[in-house]
């Protein structure tokens, strides 16, 4: 991501930003980081995560439904918040305001194109556009794609078969186990970009 918009000096919105995982590094760098979570559970723990930085806000909203004023921001980062394409044009609507003139949102989603857990994925979600419909909705859009290739490595079987069955479908998640050995995983994702 820094190597398409650094953040440095900058206002960043974390839009889904869930338990804070991301809001200290990006207070490291940044001027000022804006967390919106829609869970209100998600939302205090996302507070007590970053306050020890005084720069760091962690406001209750959604997507589609941003709780700041137009262009007020520079850099948005959204992990895993904005599902599948479409469904999601409220959500960018949104992005469309908040983002100042200059600035640069990101998207970060599954690819369902290729990796072993992009297969799994497709399997545990055939109601889904296939990764090709995706990839025309968010390009349609302005959108950049750049693909990533990262990976699940655990230390324990267990942890593995864990992660697995909150990511998959039950029936699903124990045919990919009994499939799978050992405690890693190839994963692919794509880092969608676009610049206002």
């Amino acid at each position: 991501m820094r190597a398409l918009a650094d953040w440095t000096g900058r206002t960043v919105l974390d839009l889904g930003c869930g338990t804070g995982f991301h809001l200290p590094r990006f207070a490291a760098d940044a001027a000022a980081v804006i967390g919106v979570e829609p869970h209100p559970d998600l939302v205090a723990l996302a507070r007590r995560r970053a306050r020890s930085a005084p720069h760091v806000t962690v406001l209750q909203g959604t997507a589609q439904a941003v709780p700041l004023p137009d262009r007020s921001v520079d850099v948005v980062h959204a992990r895993w918040a904005y599902f599948f394409g479409r469904g999601c044009e409220p959500g960018l609507v949104e992005l469309d305001r908040v983002v100042r003139r200059g600035g640069t949102a990101f998207v970060i989603d599954n690819d369902a194109s290729r990796s072993t857990f992009g297969g799994w994925f497709r399997r545990g979600y055939p109601h889904l556009d296939p990764p090709e419909v995706t990839e025309r909705f968010w390009s349609t859009r302005g959108w950049s794609r750049t693909p990533v290739d990262i990976r699940w490595s655990f230390a324990g079987r267990a942890d593995l078969e864990a992660v697995v069955r909150i990511e998959l479908p039950g029936p699903v998640a124990e045919q990919v186990l009994a499939e799978h050995e050992g405690t890693e995983v190839d994963y692919a994702v794509n880092l969608w970009s676009k610049s206002y």
